[in-house]
């Protein structure tokens, strides 16, 4: 049994005997009403999509996966393919699949993802909680400003936007926290 609250993207819950994959999961809480969980969900059976809102202590029943690391292989399109680590099988996913993750992943990149499955199916994919990636663009940090924490727009090589520290520049290599949406953890070692 899982609660409303706990809810995160690739949770596959069981609603009326079938499968629903939660692709995307904005927990909210306001001063007066109770903390809800808007979520995005996919039947695994049919391919039916639907968004509901569930109370943080609803409970739900959570389905059993089978997990195997996986890597990316290529991107053709929107369609993505995962190798498995240990007997080499491809798997594809479509873009709507990996919505959750999709802002991290790239072409060429060498994360060892969490392959998940329901009945020999590949569902969807986990990356690694900390990754590693390179600045493609960001602007010249201020002068002067040291006034504490001061943070600036980048852009990664697939597009993808986030905050960093302003002593960031082009072609540096940041770690980024892939959980809830992803968020700069500060500079990788090279």
């Amino acid at each position: 049994m899982k609660t409303g609250k706990e809810l995160k993207p690739g949770t596959v819950i069981r609603l009326e005997n079938d499968p629903w994959l939660v692709q995307k999961a904005e927990f909210t809480k306001s001063g007066r009403n109770s903390a809800i969980m808007k979520t995005k969900l996919k039947n695994l059976l049919t391919g039916y999509k639907t968004e509901i809102v569930y109370s943080a202590d609803d409970k739900l029943d959570d389905v059993i996966l089978d997990r195997k690391e996986a890597t990316l292989s290529f991107i053709s399109g929107d369609t993505y393919t995962f190798m498995d680590t240990t007997d080499y099988t491809m798997y594809e996913l479509n873009a709507e699949d990996i919505e959750a993750v999709l802002p991290f992943v790239e072409e060429g990149m060498d994360d060892v993802c969490e392959a998940i499955f329901f009945e020999e199916r590949l569902v969807s994919v986990e990356l690694p909680t900390t990754i590693v990636r390179k600045v493609a663009y960001t602007e010249g940090s201020a002068r002067g400003d040291t006034s504490g924490k001061v943070m600036k727009p980048a852009k990664l090589a697939n597009g993808t936007e986030l905050q960093v520290a302003d002593f960031i520049e082009i072609d540096d290599l940041i770690e980024i926290d892939t959980r809830e949406g992803g968020s700069y953890k500060g500079r990788a070692k090279k």
